[in-house]
């Protein structure tokens, strides 16, 4: 009897209490996910879920070993994502955040401390992907000029932003995969220059040509960057069937037949006008 008295006390202080404690653990989720995304060294934090109107996130970033700071623009903040690109003033440091889920703007609360996610290290210098380069190309006597642009990154010095070149140095290549039009063999090759000379060309043949940054220092899956868009030369054998579509080429007579009639219509139209003027001055 004892024993049920007890079990009933317990049972009653269970499912009285607990539903409260559950509803001030459940206010302030803890984020998941928290992730990273940066290209060219634009860095952003991002994470889940999207928070309700009862609780908020403020992020703080940290380098390995250093103190914390927290982000003045991800202070409370009802958004998934804090952009921590000019906070991470060492491109070459390793740095780790934390999400913490607190009160939303102008709330309060009795926790002294908050649930908080701490997202995986990350080191822009070695884990920032690199985006596809533009590039222009001119090919003379079997030999192709690709002059590479060095892509901007957000990293300020001064009031100018970095580009890849400043950042990397002569750790920053490219490498170039090039074939010949309408074939399927493609070659690779590395240069360590922005200014690309590739050789041993078939002159006369069309050759398509795709750039990417590379980084031999970084580990292996983080070397290559994406590929630009492919630009390809002119053949200068190419026939006029081959240069233009059959649909163009006989839009093209069309057009110079239809101005051809246009013409010949106005000036048969002009001449007979000119002959009837002159046979009624003949008359008179």
């Amino acid at each position: 009897m004892a024993t049920t008295r007890i079990e009933a006390g317990f049972y009653f202080l269970y499912f009285s209490f607990f539903p409260t404690l559950l509803s001030a653990s459940g206010s302030y989720p803890q984020a998941q996910n928290v992730t990273w995304k940066s290209t060219n060294f634009k860095t952003v934090l991002v994470w889940e879920p999207k928070p309700s109107v009862d609780y908020s996130y403020t992020v703080e970033l940290s380098p390995v070993g250093g103190n914390a700071q927290r982000i003045a623009y991800c202070i409370r903040s009802s958004q998934t994502m804090c952009d921590l690109s000019t906070a991470m003033t060492d491109p070459k440091a390793c740095y780790v955040a934390d999400v913490l889920s607190q009160p939303p703007q102008g709330a309060t609360s009795d926790l002294s401390e908050f649930p908080h996610k701490t997202s995986p290290k990350f080191c822009p210098y070695h884990d920032t992907e690199l985006d596809r380069p533009k590039f222009t190309l001119e090919v003379s006597k079997g030999i192709a000029t690709l002059n590479v642009t060095d892509s901007p990154t957000a990293i300020v010095s001064g009031q100018h932003l970095q580009t890849l070149r400043d950042v990397f140095s002569e750790h920053l290549h490219y490498r170039v995969t090039y074939w010949k039009n309408k074939s399927t063999g493609k070659k690779t090759s590395d240069y360590n220059t922005s200014m690309i000379n590739v050789t041993g060309l078939d002159q006369g043949e069309s050759y398509c040509f795709q750039v990417q940054a590379y980084i031999p220092s970084r580990t292996y899956g983080k070397q290559l960057g994406d590929l630009s868009h492919a630009q390809c030369s002119r053949d200068e054998n190419e026939t006029i069937l081959e240069v233009y579509s059959p649909a163009v080429i006989i839009s093209a007579i069309i057009l110079i037949l239809l101005l051809t009639g246009i013409i010949i219509t106005v000036t048969v139209v002009c001449c007979k006008k000119k002959a009837a003027k002159a046979e009624k001055k003949g008359v008179v």
